[in-house]
């Protein structure tokens, strides 16, 4: 039996919003997404060769899961059936995998997309499972939450997980300027619009492909039409941009600003700055989530050692506003920015990383000590891993000499503490310790 996708054809329908007019149905139509189907790149190959194993696409909204599902869907060779976690009853699903397994029986292969799996509860998910085991589907998912935990372990296990990311400005703008190429989006009109404006339009979509597209289509149908062409200028949208990212974003900054200035008013100290810029953020509608993410970066970026308390304190609010969520956790996310405010402030730790990294790409995979090989084999006790290890416990300042790094990197220092808060007893500390190998280093055989 073959079933009809969802997908519609929307050629001759233009109440059909913009964003399904003009949905790419190639990969070389599709933007974005290019560490996953660039040249070579592994799911790019699975689509080509018609090999789809079971998938799960994990990424926020509008970054193109749905038009990927409808791009193997074109392509495949295979029965393609979708479903829908609010319309999809137990009965439903068994009665199609029955036709499925009968299908894969004749050589035939079904692939099944549900569409934000993450709301199909366990029965639902169940009901799959053993259709997925058996080979008589293959299951493409797509959804906005964390697989891990809003798909059955068992059904996941069975899944490739490919990570969808947020459009960059730069592709939301390539996908305005293809739409407006595209004869489907406004047929028999001419769209005058400049690149400022399309920047714009692109900004405020943050990250978000059908935001940016239905942004355009308001302002199209907004603009003042002559002759068949529309004029679409900053003013249209300024005018038109009222809602989330609006009140967000009402004096033109862009998104990133606004956090940008949120991290350099906590950096500075500016608590009452820090206050006004989160509650901006919150006001307008920003997942509180994404704000505590970035509070828990900064705790280790810019206070690091100098307040060890301040991790606790930014993960403590990111659990709150995962219990809570808005409006209530929003008063823990100003204790949080107050803290962090207030703080003393270190980036010790973040350029040690970089220092490390810097010499890691710099001399690439060089080889662990033999002395700090772990031996669980006789093979490899022969061969000397492990040979002249020392414990430190076993020493009266539970310090050695025995060297814990390859040559190459033996005297890089990444480390470099400040004196700000509790960092300086680090400091402290560290200088003991050197003092302690210039004394005895040269001591030993």
């Amino acid at each position: 039996m073959k079933q009809e996708s969802l997908f519609s054809n929307p050629d001759n329908d233009q109440n059909t919003p913009l964003a399904n007019r003009v949905r790419p149905t190639t990969l070389e139509e599709f933007v974005g997404q290019q560490h996953l189907i660039g040249d070579h790149k592994v799911l790019k190959d699975i689509i080509d060769q018609d090999k789809i194993p079971s998938i799960i696409f994990w990424g926020p909204p509008g970054v193109g899961k749905t038009t990927l599902a409808e791009i193997i869907a074109k392509k495949t060779k295979a029965n393609f059936i979708t479903f829908s976690a609010v319309t999809t009853g137990i009965n439903d699903i068994k009665k199609v995998m029955k036709e499925a397994e009968l299908n894969r029986e004749m050589g035939q292969k079904t692939i099944v997309f549900i569409d934000e799996i993450h709301r199909f509860n366990k029965a639902q998910q169940d009901a799959f499972l053993p259709f997925v085991e058996k080979g008589s589907i293959t299951l493409v998912g797509a959804t906005t939450e964390n697989p891990s935990f809003e798909i059955n372990s068992a059904l996941l296990s069975r899944c490739k997980v490919f990570v969808l990311k947020s459009l960059t400005t730069d592709d939301l703008v390539t996908l305005i300027k293809n739409t407006l190429t595209n004869p489907m989006a406004f047929p028999k009109l001419k769209i005058d619009i400049d690149d400022d404006t399309i920047q714009m339009i692109a900004a405020y979509a943050n990250g978000d492909a059908r935001v940016a597209l239905n942004t355009l289509e308001m302002a199209v149908i907004n603009s003042e039409t002559k002759d068949n062409t529309v004029k679409v200028d900053l003013n249209d949208i300024n005018q038109l941009l009222n809602t989330k990212s609006l009140r967000y974003d009402k004096h033109g900054e862009e998104h990133y600003n606004i956090i940008s200035a949120l991290h350099k008013s906590m950096r500075n100290s500016d608590t009452d700055s820090a206050i006004y810029w989160v509650t901006r953020m919150m006001e307008g509608g920003e997942d509180p989530l994404y704000i505590a993410r970035r509070l828990v970066r900064f705790a280790s970026e810019d206070i690091g050692l100098a307040d060890t308390n301040a991790l606790n304190v930014a993960i403590n609010a990111f659990q709150a506003c995962q219990f809570l969520g808005m409006p209530e956790c929003n008063v823990h996310l100003v204790e949080t920015v107050i803290y962090l405010s207030v703080a003393p402030k270190s980036n010790a730790t973040y350029k040690a990383l970089l220092a490390a990294q810097k010499d890691v790409k710099k001399y690439g995979n060089l080889p662990v000590p033999l002395q700090i090989r772990n031996a669980p084999t006789k093979l490899m006790k022969n061969l000397g891993y492990g040979k002249g290890y020392e414990l430190a416990h076993n020493y009266k300042d539970k310090l050695t000499t025995m060297k814990t790094v390859p040559k190459e990197v033996e005297n890089s220092q990444y480390y470099f503490p400040t004196e700000q808060g509790k960092e300086r007893f680090f400091k402290q500390r560290l200088e003991n310790i050197k003092q302690w190998h210039l004394n005895n280093d040269d001591k030993k055989d």
